[in-house]
């Protein structure tokens, strides 16, 4: 029999789906992605059709085999990651979607959230899943859907009605609806799951009203999950190898399969994660859950979100028109030996991790009348890598963890400017990948090694190959004085 030589995965996430391809030197041979719609029936909610997702997903399955002119049957395994707490209710029996799925950035629940923070569950709900309470994790959502719908929640009693996060979904529909499976990664972030046992909570359960049959079974990340139908432009047959929420993947695609390996994601905002190992870190500031380690087996990690990363210079050109294109501000950062005391705050929407303040607004801090456009250019910059070392002391500090390098990908990521900042501010070195789809990559190495395509973890380190290596340059005197400017600069815009 003929050696299978490729790995599927689809990439569902808020405002796209990707299909990649990728051959045993992890080459990406053909990808293809469609828009995915996002609904606002009020304001505040968010939504998707989760029927127009699967048809995202099949078309991209077609579009992708098609386009790497090999054959279906060249397909070893299929790996999935997704956008994590978006989550959906769907009928057992016929597999039909019953509403749409609420979309991790809806704020419906927040007062029902507020309401039980008031009660004293905040406490209790983190003790047992490490997140914080909020609308963003799916526990809410679920609730809602039951409370607002009467029928679903009568036939959810009666074991008619399941739920999931959209991995979850995706499973069901390629496996023509026999298998309700998800993996801890996704299973820690719906504030449900119960990361020191690694089980559904029953006392969160009864907490959030949400029947135990509603639920699906939970895997570890790298297992095979079930196998494809033969209704679907794949072969029949075709093992689903390896599940991961996105940025437990990306952390996968990084090769941070040990503890004090730390990656970020550089987007509208930045995602941190920090592998812990084995070692669950309780954490005051940050989120504790679950990712895995290079067997697909699970570990710990501590996320930290920044809100405003890559939006803020998305704002330098929309809103303020300092710029024609993202990249202008790396020629800008450098015309200038610094930025004279500039600093920028970019509270737009708060700040997230490790201040936590919804209230903070942004503010611009410093300037004269001399400040011309550049220095303000730069630092909107230096904002997104003095935010990272926030959360990298609060990580280094709550784990006990000295970080020795941090990984990082995403957009801004390839601003050499910034990754430079980045090393001097931190003072470690900052590693680029070569492959900057570190979120399908690391879903299709875990497939992979599954299935054995790969044999073993150090094969697939091998794989994660580096672009480019920016070590600290900055005297540490500097590298404080301006670090103490930017802290001072945040408690000019906290609101407590």
């Amino acid at each position: 029999m003929p050696e299978k030589k490729f790995i599927l995965v689809i990439d569902q996430g808020t405002t796209r789906t990707k299909a990649v391809i990728y051959d045993k030197k992890a080459k990406v041979i053909s990808r293809s992605y469609r828009e995915v719609a996002c609904y606002y029936p009020q304001p505040g909610w968010v939504e998707h059709n989760p029927q127009e997702i699967w048809n995202s997903c099949l078309a991209c399955i077609k579009e992708t085999i098609q386009k790497s002119r090999i054959e279906k049957d060249d397909i070893s395994a299929i790996a999935i990651t997704n956008q994590r707490e978006t989550v959906l209710v769907w009928d057992r029996a016929s597999g039909e979607p019953l509403g749409n799925a609420i979309v991790w950035q809806c704020r419906r629940t927040a007062s029902f959230c507020n309401d039980l923070k008031r009660r004293g569950w905040e406490g209790f709900i983190r003790g047992k899943t490490g997140l914080l309470l909020d609308a963003y994790f799916s526990a809410s959502k679920i609730r809602w859907i039951l409370d607002n719908l009467p029928e679903i929640r009568r036939k959810a009693e009666k074991g008619e009605v399941i739920c999931g996060t959209i991995d979850s979904w995706l499973i069901w529909k390629l496996t023509g609806g026999k298998i309700h499976l998800t993996d801890y990664t996704n299973a820690s972030r719906t504030m449900l799951f119960n990361i020191h046992k690694l089980t559904w909570d029953s006392e969160l359960l009864e907490l959030f009203k949400i029947p135990a049959s509603m639920l699906p079974s939970v895997k570890a990340s790298g297992e095979i999950y079930g196998y494809t139908a033969s209704h679907l432009p794949l072969n029949s047959g075709t093992p689903i190898a390896a599940v991961l929420g996105d940025q437990q993947a990306a952390l996968f695609g990084q090769a941070c399969f040990d503890a004090g390996m730390l990656k970020n994601t550089y987007g509208t905002g930045c995602f941190l994660l920090l592998n812990t190992g084995k070692r669950l870190v309780s954490s005051e500031k940050l989120l504790t859950t679950i990712a895995c380690d290079g067997s697909g087996k699970p570990t710990y990690a501590l996320e930290g979100s920044v809100f405003i990363a890559g939006a803020a210079v998305q704002w330098l050109r929309d809103g303020l028109g300092l710029i024609k294109e993202e990249k202008d501000t790396e020629e800008a950062a450098r015309k200038i030996e610094d930025t004279e005391g500039v600093y920028l705050v970019p509270a737009f929407t708060g700040l997230g991790a490790p201040y936590w303040d919804p209230l903070a607004r942004g503010a611009i801090l410093g300037i004269n009348r001399g400040t011309r456009k550049e220095q303000i250019i730069r630092a909107a910059l230096e904002s997104i890598a003095y935010q990272v070392r926030d959360v990298i002391e609060t990580m280094e500090k709550e784990a006990k963890i000295k970080v020795e390098r941090l990984r990082v990908d995403g957009g801004a990521a390839e601003n050499n400017w910034l990754m430079q900042f980045q090393a001097d501010i931190l003072g470690i070195p900052v590693e680029r990948p070569a492959i900057f789809e570190t979120t399908s990559l690391g879903a299709a190495l875990l497939a992979g090694l599954t299935v054995g395509f790969w044999k073993e973890q150090r094969e697939l380190t091998a794989l994660c190959k580096r672009d480019a290596l920016f070590q600290p340059k900055m005297d540490e005197k500097k590298r404080e004085n301006l670090y103490r400017g930017w802290k001072k600069a945040v408690s000019r815009v906290l609101s407590k």
